[in-house]
């Protein structure tokens, strides 16, 4: 009987269990317990940041950050409509409008040429989001920031480990967001963390977290905040996992490149690019995304797929094209082929960092049977 291969695996053999031991030993489970500071500390020498404030998911770590830069209603914000919906979600719920811009055929990270034209007197801050291991051309977008006097909200949500340039992604934001989620390449379960190199940003951002606690009044509020605490237990593996920072890199780029080899010639699929001048690609997850003309879509490959246990996970939606936005009055005139193209006709197969040799040849042996 054939065993499932999940989409994901985490690898949790480090000091998981023993940190996680230390944390019921001392009865410290709560966000008041020692390894939240220590996670946050190695987390920031990581990607190399001065702050970082850790929050309960990285939809909350969005949430935060665009609080602590003073985010009001009306305000808006430039992201990618190619993303997932937490970007969107996380402008909306704070009263700003998300602006969507084209993403790029090949990186299918946002088209960084098309944000100058969406930028106007009521722009507060872009939102670029390093899809799916390769990163933003940032360059641009600094520059065109500096140009108008508006905050860059870094979303790296998905690119721990990542570099732009050689420096580490999520060190260039004003401000930037990670997620903690089992897929990432550092997981607490459900997690996320905000950092930053700027003291008063910081300040903000710890304390919205905690419901925005009056330092020499703790029941006193004058702003409205969230409980968005992270655990001991959590930061426990947080910290496990920073640990294994660099081999968990490396895994991904074998996962990566073993992929690209085995799928190359296999003309039903364009794979991801293995890289440009900024960056080689991390995989962070590896998709696929079938072109057009294709003999199979991509639910029918991925249905298919299903039948041998083999999971997989759709690409994002669009959001110029989810109907809770455009119920809203939200991109009622926008035409964005590149994103719908993606969010029609790819997917990703298993990438995490727990996928065995043997489990991969299986699933690429299925991928070329699909096709004769």
């Amino acid at each position: 009987m054939k065993r499932p291969i999940p989409v994901n695996t985490p690898v949790l053999g480090g000091n998981e269990r023993r940190y996680l031991l230390e944390c019921i030993d001392s009865e410290w489970i709560s966000s008041e317990g020692p390894f939240v500071a220590r996670f946050e500390e190695a987390f920031a020498g990581r990607v190399g940041r001065r702050y970082a404030t850790s929050v309960t998911s990285g939809t909350a770590a969005l949430e935060v950050a665009l609080a602590a830069i003073g985010l009001k209603p009306g305000d808006e914000v430039i992201l990618p409509s190619f993303t997932i919906i937490s970007c969107a979600a996380a402008v909306l719920r704070l009263g700003g409008k998300p602006v969507v811009v084209e993403c790029d055929r090949l990186t299918w990270n946002m088209d960084v040429s098309r944000i100058r034209e969406r930028i106007n007197g009521r722009t507060k801050a872009i939102m670029p989001v390093h899809i799916f291991g390769m990163p933003v051309d940032l360059d641009p977008v600094l520059e065109l920031a500096r140009e108008h006097g508006l905050y860059v909200i870094e979303d790296a949500a998905q690119a721990q480990g990542l570099t732009y340039k050689g420096r580490p992604c999520g060190s260039f934001g004003h401000i930037s967001a990670f997620s903690f989620y089992p897929n990432k390449l550092v997981t607490t379960g459900e997690g996320g963390m905000v950092v930053c190199d700027d003291p008063e940003l910081d300040k903000r951002c710890r304390s919205y977290r905690n419901l925005c606690f009056l330092p020499e009044r703790r029941f006193v509020h004058e702003e409205i905040g969230w409980n968005y605490r992270m655990t001991n237990l959590q930061a426990a593996l947080g910290l496990a996992q920073v640990e294994r920072w660099d081999a968990s890199v490396v895994r991904k780029r074998e996962i990566g490149r073993t992929y690209q080899k085995l799928l190359r010639g296999l003309n039903a699929f364009q794979l991801p690019v293995e890289g440009d001048e900024t960056a080689e690609n991390l995989y962070w997850v590896f998709g696929l995304v079938i072109p057009e003309g294709g003999s199979l879509t991509a639910g029918e490959v991925m249905v298919r797929l299903g039948q041998e246990k083999i999971g997989t996970r759709p690409f994002f939606w669009p959001m110029h094209a989810q109907p809770v936005l455009r119920e809203m009055g939200l991109f009622a005139d926008e035409s964005l082929p590149v994103s719908l193209w993606l969010g029609r006709n790819g997917f990703y197969i298993p990438s995490g960092l727990g996928l065995t040799p043997e489990e991969q040849q299986r699933v690429v042996e299925v991928l070329w049977e699909l096709y004769g």
